[in-house]
């Protein structure tokens, strides 16, 4: 589904912010991407999204190619930026839910459905501005998948969030799992999502130090400025929210 080789990118002439990066990631897979602040991961991210083409290598995403095909991209893939301030355009939940989109009954029923599985139809029109942190980064979830994209993209879901939030954000990756949805989750804390990705990698200063699944590298990770969780320190083991839930 998502393949990149030899990938690189700078934002300015001598500040590499990624450096030939190599890896793939497969169809209905949940992948972490880890790593400390400045990393790269949200670079990488947006390049996935096609919201850049890299300086050097090339990646596909769903039989896309960037530098090329980065608009085709950008209609399989959606991402969900880390401050949803900057991704809420329209003056209330129905209005940002229908933004670019023709108000027919059929596409204002969907925005309704959707927004009803996020517990937002009661804010359907309240002022964006008054929405809570965790309501607004539902908001930005909502329309990402209101496009049924083949790929979603999740910087920092969890930043900001309370423990309910954190919970509620859990339940909907884990829905998303299931439903066959490819998902890139990235976070500088395993603490919350760990036990839900099938694969990790860690990022360190824009290049790719590890990559495999938890078990095999969560003793490695604490070099790369990423904290093991918590259950993996004490016992050995990833502990799954939902067993202590």
């Amino acid at each position: 589904m998502i393949k990149l080789n030899a990938l690189s990118f700078s934002y300015a002439a001598g500040c590499d912010a990624l450096s030939c990066i190599t890896m793939s990631v497969s169809k209905g897979v949940t992948q972490g991407l880890v790593g400390a602040n400045g990393s790269g991961k949200s670079t990488l991210l947006g390049l996935i999204a096609g919201l850049y083409s890299p300086t050097e290598g090339t990646l596909v995403v769903a039989d896309r190619k960037n530098p090329g095909q980065e608009k085709s991209i950008r209609w399989v893939c959606r991402l969900v930026m880390q401050d949803a301030d900057l991704q809420i355009l329209g003056g209330t939940v129905e209005e940002d839910l229908l933004l670019g989109r023709k108000r027919t009954e059929e596409a204002i029923q969907a925005a309704r459905v959707m927004a009803e599985r996020f517990n937002l139809l009661k804010a359907w029109e309240t002022p964006v501005q008054t929405l809570s942190w965790g309501m607004k980064r539902k908001l930005c979830l909502a329309a990402a998948l209101l496009d049924n994209p083949r790929i979603l993209l999740l910087d920092e879901p969890f930043s900001g969030l309370d423990y309910a939030g954190v919970r509620e954000m859990r339940a909907i990756i884990r829905e998303n799992a299931k439903a066959g949805l490819t998902q890139v989750i990235s976070s500088h804390d395993l603490e919350s999502f760990v036990d839900l990705v099938d694969d990790l990698t860690v990022l360190d200063g824009g290049k790719l130090v590890l990559s495999g699944p938890p078990v095999n590298i969560l003793d490695q990770v604490r070099a790369h400025g990423v904290r093991p969780p918590s259950s993996w320190l004490t016992t050995g083991t990833i502990v799954s929210w939902d067993t202590a839930e």
